[in-house]
Formats: C-alpha cells, sequence, structure tokens
C-alpha cells in the first residue's frame, strides 16, 4: 500500500515538473499579418466615388459583393493585398486610377471555455493575448491552470497544449480552453 502512495506521488510530482517543458506559442512575422476571412467586416473607401464607398461583410464563402465587379475572393489575403486585388478590378476598364483603402471594423471572433469567469464568443482586437482573453473573459477561476492552455486554431482539427506567458497571442477563430489545475 505504501509503494503505490509513494508511486502516485511520484507520478504526480514529475507531471507538474513537466509543465515546464510544454512549447510557448509564438508567431512569425509573416503569421502576425491579419488575414481576412469569412466573418469580418470591412470598410472600403473608394475615393471620389461614395456611392462605392461602404460597409461590406466577408461572406461564408470568403468573398465580398461589391458594386461593379460582383464577388471578390477576400478570404486570405492581408488588408494591403487585398486592396490590390481591388484596385486592380476596378481600374479594368471601370475606374481610372482608383484610390482603394480598406480597414477591418469587425474581426471575427475568438472563443474561450473552461475555468474562465465567462466563458464564450468575444469580438478579436488587434494584439490580443491569452491574458487580455483571459481578463475578457472575466478573468481565471479559482480551479484554473493558470501556466497552461490549450488552443486550436480555426484551420485545426486537434487543440494543443502550450505553456502561457505574457506574450502568448491571440489570432481571430482560436478556441482557447483553460484546463482546471491538478492539485
Amino acid at each position: 500500500m505504501m509503494r503505490r502512495m509513494i508511486l502516485a506521488a511520484a507520478l504526480l510530482l514529475s507531471a507538474c515538473s513537466s509543465a515546464g517543458a510544454l512549447p510557448t506559442l509564438a508567431i512569425t512575422p509573416e503569421q502576425a499579418v491579419y488575414r481576412l476571412g469569412s466573418g469580418d467586416q470591412l470598410k472600403i473607401t473608394v475615393y471620389g466615388e461614395e456611392r462605392l464607398s461602404g460597409t461590406y461583410p466577408v461572406n461564408g464563402e470568403g468573398k465580398i459583393s461589391f458594386p461593379l465587379v460582383e464577388e471578390i475572393p477576400a478570404a486570405g489575403l492581408s488588408i494591403s493585398e487585398f486592396e490590390a486585388t481591388l484596385t486592380k478590378a476596378l481600374s479594368e476598364g471601370l475606374l481610372n486610377n482608383p484610390n482603394v483603402v480598406v480597414e477591418v471594423t469587425n474581426y471575427r471572433p475568438y472563443y474561450i471555455l473552461g475555468e474562465v469567469g465567462k466563458p464564450g464568443e468575444y469580438p478579436f482586437v488587434d494584439g490580443l493575448t491569452i491574458f487580455s482573453a483571459v481578463a475578457r473573459a472575466g478573468g481565471f477561476s479559482y480551479r484554473a491552470a493558470q501556466k497552461k492552455v490549450f488552443i486550436r486554431h480555426k484551420m485545426e482539427k486537434d487543440e494543443k497544449l502550450y505553456s502561457v506567458d505574457g506574450s502568448t497571442p491571440v489570432q481571430p477563430g482560436d478556441t482557447i480552453r483553460v484546463p482546471e489545475r491538478v492539485f
């Protein structure tokens, strides 16, 4: 019996010490560039063409329905890439030298569940980290494991366990799960 208790204690201690071995989530400068996706809302300004300027959603197919050019692919493009695509489409026999500016007015959301005060869907803001996402969700619950988190990115099938530090980034469409700590 005593041998089992010692073995169980050793297993628990080894699980605690291996938590520091978790990878931290870091993104490259290329990954940090915001890519448009379904659910984003864009403010498009075409200078000198007030009737074309307005707010346009990226639909479920990843496209924007825009006057004169019908549907323009947007999903996966950076804002500057989309500006260039729209400028090119408008300049092909429709407008002379169009000047197009695009800004995201509503980012697609991220989701947080598990050991937080108010799990749910929250609007993404540029520069969002795990700590600020947890703060928006009412903070860690008293049972939360505050040094690790599971994250599933929008286009991935499985969630991965990461070590949490002050700069762990969150991306639009991420699902964050804060696990319960093991005593």
